[in-house]
Parts: structure tokens; sequence; C-alpha cells
């Protein structure tokens, strides 16, 4: 058969048809779209349609342009909150991550030692935020608060957070770390089961310390959790809100007024709508920089 007629008989033939796509599927996503949309998407655009307006009334508005972008940038209170939420987000990082690798390297590994040991672990993790801070209110407290008695009676020190900025701070900080060092630990403990056996068989046929097992064979494989670790614990005390403003309500002064607070201050305290929004969006905007720098320098320093 020639080449023409092979092709005539092929030209002849049929061509499936295209098969459809079945995008049914998109119905079960819409539930979530439309969650995310009336929970995020709706009140972002709220927010940036209020941070170029000074709104006078719910029907009095004048449009500001960037004018509240600038005045928040040079506000020096403002300024000066920023300053102590990182260094607060410095000393949690430095406290806690340690402090979380240490617990789960003494945590045991077999037995029922394990569970009891992971329950009581997370107990803090399930306490609400509010409660923490009225439970650290009241313990931190001289005269009726166990630790704050033992520090002024037993110690003979003269605390006072209500009055002193540097006990205040020191309180906050301790109440952080109490309440979120489980969680660095949690995430360490599971990296560390994740690593098999026969790395730590290995090590004691090389009769390797303590020191040098962690060293070369756990801290390494703790990399990525603890990379999850940085993040989410910068993130959350860098957004801090809830137990410092019960505990001390951003005093004695201003010690313990970091940036949620002064939000929460101007958008509440004082309704200034515009400049509340605008701030919002920049502490928006600098929190996901910061989390990506952390991100960036965590996992190149990882290869």
């Amino acid at each position: 058969m020639s080449e023409q007629s092979t092709g005539a008989v092929q030209a002849d033939e049929p061509r499936p048809a295209l098969k459809r796509k079945d995008n049914r599927a998109w119905w079960l996503v819409l539930p979530v779209v439309v969650s995310v949309a009336f929970t995020a998407v709706i009140p972002l655009m709220t927010v940036v349609n209020f941070s170029v307006q000074d709104v006078f009334s719910p029907v009095d508005r004048v449009f500001v342009g960037l004018e509240w972008f600038r005045s928040i940038s040079r506000d020096p209170e403002v300024r000066a909150a920023l300053v102590r939420t990182l260094l607060f987000s410095a000393q949690v990082l430095l406290l806690e991550i340690p402090l979380g690798v240490a617990l789960a390297v003494v945590m045991p590994r077999r037995g029922l030692g394990v569970s009891v040991a992971l329950v009581l672990v997370a107990l803090p993790l399930l306490i609400p935020w509010n409660v923490v801070g009225t439970i650290w209110q009241i313990f931190a407290r001289g005269d009726i608060g166990l630790g704050g008695w033992t520090i002024n009676n037993v110690l003979g020190v003269n605390f006072n957070y209500t009055l002193d900025s540097t006990d205040a701070w020191i309180t906050v900080l301790l109440m952080d770390v109490w309440h979120w060092t489980p969680l660095v630990a949690l995430l360490a403990y599971a990296g560390l089961r994740s690593i098999p056996e026969p790395y730590f068989q290995a090590a004691q046929i090389d009769a390797a310390s303590a020191w040098a097992t962690f060293r070369h064979i756990q801290l390494p494989r703790l990399r990525g959790v603890l990379t999850i670790a940085v993040l989410l614990r910068f993130m959350d005390s860098f957004m801090i809100y809830t137990e410092p403003f019960v505990v001390t309500g951003g005093g004695p002064g201003n010690a313990t007024s970091f940036l949620s607070i002064l939000l929460s201050k101007i958008a509440v305290g004082q309704f200034d709508v515009g400049p509340a929004a605008a701030f919002s969006l920049l502490y928006f905007l600098l929190v996901q920089i910061l989390c990506y720098v952390f991100f960036t320098v965590l996992t190149r320093s990882g290869r």
C-alpha cells in the first residue's frame, strides 16, 4: 500500500473526542474560599480603606492618602514599642530554643514515662492565654502570690512588677518562657524520635560522649524542626498581646507596652481608626518581612 493511501485511511479514522475535565471537586473548596474571604480578605480590604481616610463618623470621612503611614512611621512612641518588641522576641528565642531542646533531650524515650512526660510538658499549652496572664498576675504578686512572696521574704529581694519596670519585664518574659517552651520541647522531641536507632548504636560503639552524640547526631537532625520552632516562636512573641496586657497592661509606664498593646490603645482606647489601620498594615508587613528574613537565613545556613 502506498504512503498516500495509508495517509488517506488514517485521515478517515475518527479522532477520539477530548475528555472534558471534571471540575466538580472545586465545589468542595468553595466553603473554604468563602470562609477565607469573610475572615481575611474582606477585613483586610476594610483596613486598607480606613488607612487612607480620616474617619470622623460613619458617614463623614476625608481622604488623606499616605498621611497616616508617614505619621505612624515617624512616631517616637511607635519606634520605642518596636525596639521593646524586637528585644523581647530576641530574649524569647535565646531562652526558649535552648531550654526546649534540653528538655526534649532528657525526656524518656521508652516505657510509661513517655506518656507521663508528654502530658506534663504539654499542660501549659492547653491553658488559654488570658488564663495564663491571670495565673502569673496572681503568682508574681508580692503580697498574695507564691512567687512574689518567696522572692521578697525568702530571697530578700524587693520585687514588685506593678511599680518596677525591670520586674515587670522579667515577669512577662518568664511567663512566656513557661507557657511556650513546651512547644519547642515537643517539636524537638518529635525530631529526636525520628532519628534511627543505629545512629545511637554506632555512637556507643565509638564510645562517643553525650555531648558528641548531641552535636554530631541529634543537633543536625533537628535543623528542620528548629527552623519551624524559631519561626513560630518569633511570630508569636512579636505579636504577643493577651498575656502582658492581663499582667501589666503595658506598664508600669510603657515598660511592657509592645506594638500590639500600643495598637490596641490607638484603635480601641483612642478610637483613631485611620492611624490604627495604617499601624496594623505596617505591623503586618513588618511581620511578613522579618519572617521571610528568618526563613531565608535559617534555610540557607542549613545547606
